[in-house]
C-alpha cells in the first residue's frame, strides 16, 4: 500500500513550532537585506536592427541586363551567405570581437563623476566587488597564492591570452546578450553594465562593429575584383595613350607623304590604336559593372531602435531578493521541523 501524505498533520506540526519559523525568518530577512543592500545594480541597453537578407551573390535583374549588354554573365556566380543572422551571436562571442573592444573609449558616470576611460579600465577600475564574494577571492588566493594580476600595459594576442585577459573577455562576453527572432530576422543586442552610459556607448559600439563586419565580409570579393578591375583599367588607358601618342607624332611627321609604306605604317598605328581604345572601353565598362556590384553586395542595416541610456535597472529588484531569501527561510524551516526534528515537533503536538 502507498503511504499517504497527511498534509493537515504536516501544517499542524509546523504550526507547532511557531518558534524556529520567527526564528528562520528573522535570520534569512536580515541576510536578504544586508545582500540585497551591497549587490550593485546593473544597467543594460538594447539595441534592435533588422538586416538585409540576401540569398546569394547574384546582382539585380537590371544591374544583370546592364552586365549581359557589355557581354559579361554576374548570374551564374550567385552563391548563399556563409554569414548569416543565426550566427551573428557566435560572431560576438568570438575572442576577437571581444578583444577589440577593450579600447573602446566609454563615458562613466559613477559616484557623479563624468569621466571618459577605455571599457578595460571601466572594468577593473570601477567594478564593485560584493562582500559574499571575498570568500572565493581568499581562497582563490589561498589555492594559488602566485595568481597573476591583471596588467593594462600588457600586450594583448588574441592568440595567446593570459588569465587575467581571458577571464575580463569572459565577463565582456557575458555582459553581451544577442538575440534573433527566427521569424523575422530583427537582431536584439543587449549590454549590461553597473553604469547605465557605459552600456549604451558599449551597446553603440557592438552595432556598429557587428555591421562593419557584415559589411567586410559581404563586400570583400566584389571590392578584390573592383581593385583588379581598376588597376586593369589603368594598364588599359596608358597602353591606349601610348598608341594615341605614338600614332600622333607619326601622322605629324609624315602629313605631307604620299609614300605608300608610310600610309600602310599610319593605318597599321591607327589599328593599333584603335584596338587598346576598344580594351579600354570594354575594361571600363566591366570596372562600372564591378562598382555597382560593390555597391549591390553592401548590406543594408534598419536601426529599429538606438542605443539609449537606461533609466531603470534591469538588476533584481532589492525587495525580490529580501522576499525570496525569507522564502528560502521558510523552507528551510520546514525541512528542520518536518525531517530532522519531526518527532520533536510531532510529539509536542501530540502532547
Amino acid at each position: 500500500m502507498k503511504k499517504e501524505i497527511n498534509l493537515i498533520g504536516m501544517v499542524r506540526t509546523l504550526w507547532a513550532a511557531k518558534r524556529p519559523l520567527v526564528t528562520f525568518g528573522i535570520i534569512f530577512f536580515i541576510m536578504g537585506v544586508v545582500v540585497a543592500f551591497n549587490t550593485p545594480k546593473s544597467y543594460t541597453s538594447t539595441v534592435v536592427l533588422a538586416p538585409e537578407i540576401s540569398s546569394g551573390m547574384g546582382l539585380s535583374d537590371g544591374i544583370s541586363s546592364l552586365a549581359s549588354m557589355v557581354g559579361v554573365d554576374l548570374s551564374s556566380g550567385s552563391t548563399v551567405d556563409a554569414i548569416y543572422p543565426a550566427i551573428y551571436p557566435d560572431i560576438l562571442a568570438s575572442t576577437d570581437f571581444i578583444t577589440g573592444l577593450f579600447d573602446i573609449p566609454v563615458t562613466t558616470s559613477l559616484d557623479d563623476k563624468v569621466e571618459t576611460k577605455t571599457y578595460v579600465e571601466h572594468l577593473t577600475q570601477d567594478g564593485k566587488v560584493p562582500f559574499y564574494d571575498y570568500p572565493k577571492i581568499w581562497l582563490r588566493k589561498l589555492i594559488n597564492p602566485k595568481v597573476e594580476q591583471f596588467d593594462a600595459k600588457a600586450e594583448l594576442d588574441p592568440l595567446h591570452l593570459s588569465r587575467p585577459q581571458y577571464d575580463l573577455c569572459e565577463q565582456i562576453k557575458s555582459s553581451i546578450e544577442c538575440i534573433i527572432d527566427p521569424q523575422t530576422n530583427v537582431i536584439s543586442i543587449s549590454v549590461g553594465d553597473l553604469d547605465p552610459q557605459v552600456a549604451a556607448d558599449v551597446a553603440d559600439t557592438v552595432q556598429n562593429r557587428l555591421q562593419q563586419y557584415i559589411l567586410v565580409y559581404r563586400t570583400q570579393k566584389a571590392r578584390q575584383d573592383l581593385d583588379y578591375s581598376l588597376s586593369l583599367l589603368d594598364e588599359a588607358k596608358a597602353e591606349y595613350d601610348k598608341a594615341q601618342l605614338e600614332y600622333a607624332n607619326y601622322t605629324d611627321a609624315h602629313k605631307n607623304s604620299i609614300l605608300q609604306a608610310y600610309i600602310t605604317r599610319q593605318e597599321e598605328l591607327e589599328s593599333e590604336m584603335e584596338l587598346k581604345h576598344g580594351i579600354y572601353t570594354q575594361i571600363a565598362q566591366q570596372t562600372q559593372m564591378a562598382r555597382a556590384k560593390v555597391q549591390e553586395r553592401t548590406p543594408a542595416f534598419t536601426i529599429i531602435q538606438r542605443a539609449s541610456v537606461p533609466v531603470i535597472p534591469s538588476s533584481t529588484p532589492r525587495i525580490i531578493r529580501v522576499l525570496s531569501y525569507v522564502f528560502m527561510g521558510m523552507m528551510f524551516n520546514a525541512i528542520w521541523v518536518l525531517v530532522i526534528k519531526r518527532k520533536k515537533y510531532a510529539l509536542n503536538h501530540e502532547a
